[in-house]
């Protein structure tokens, strides 16, 4: 494949580094200096740029009519927006919050405790997730979305806030109302990232983890996400690939 890389950060280096290794060229890579370049000499994009920028770059390259792999986070909110955009372009999209299979088969892991968790009430969750001080969005996408899915498969849960966690264990507690899953969120010197996710109770405590040892794993996951949506038209997560490629 021919990629045009929207967005040259670490990421962006370490997603060229993974395209070249696994046969594919990066013909174009789109930072401030050529912001608004379309993709005319790519067939697939790759877009990991910040969050002010990513909606015009997905609207770039489908109206160019290349499909558009998106790592940025924090657009979400305009989820039907974009959607709306693909289906007018006949185009093709493939979002993840986290390309890292690691990371996808731990949100697997996550919704299944949570389903679990769902009947024992005396249990509560917490969401922990540390990354290198450079990153700016906080919480993190993936801390996001692993509360978006345990407030999917449980009933006690609401969305989520960041801070600490203000539950106790209480009969009054788990009477009241959906509450918000608590995120805690550090920024430390180059840590690439840490997730955890813990249920606990009044004796003990259910931690599930998924550390990343650098920025290989996610970038690979872009790769391999790009040349699964070549030849598809939609709008696709990263649970297709895993479903079609593992």
């Amino acid at each position: 494949m021919r990629i045009a890389l929207y967005g040259y950060g670490r990421m962006g280096k370490a997603i060229e580094s993974a395209a070249v290794a696994r046969g594919h060229s990066v013909v174009m890579k789109v930072t401030a200096d050529n912001a608004g370049a379309p993709p005319v000499s790519a067939d697939m994009a790759i877009e990991f740029s910040k969050p002010e920028h990513a909606l015009a770059n997905i609207r770039l390259c489908l109206e160019h009519g290349v499909p558009v792999i998106v790592g940025t986070t924090g657009w979400y909110e305009r989820m039907h927006e974009v959607r709306t955009l693909v289906e007018e372009h006949n185009g093709a999209l493939l979002w993840a919050s986290n390309f890292s299979i690691g990371v996808n088969l731990f949100f697997r892991m996550n919704r299944m405790l949570a389903g679990l968790m769902d009947q024992r009430p005396e249990y509560d969750a917490h969401i922990d997730e540390i990354h290198h001080i450079h990153k700016l969005d906080a919480p993190s996408g993936t801390a996001i979305t692993l509360a978006r899915d345990i407030d999917l498969k449980t009933q006690r849960y609401s969305g989520w806030k960041l801070g600490e966690n203000e539950r106790t264990h209480s009969d009054e507690m788990h009477a009241a109302a959906p509450a918000p899953v608590f995120i805690q969120s550090e920024r430390i010197g180059e840590v690439t990232g840490k997730h955890s996710v813990s249920w606990a109770g009044p004796n003990d405590r259910i931690i599930i983890t998924h550390e990343a040892f650098d920025r290989g794993g996610f970038a690979q996951g872009a790769v391999i996400a790009a040349e699964w949506l070549r030849g598809r038209q939609g709008f696709f997560s990263m649970e297709d690939v895993l479903d079609g490629a593992l």
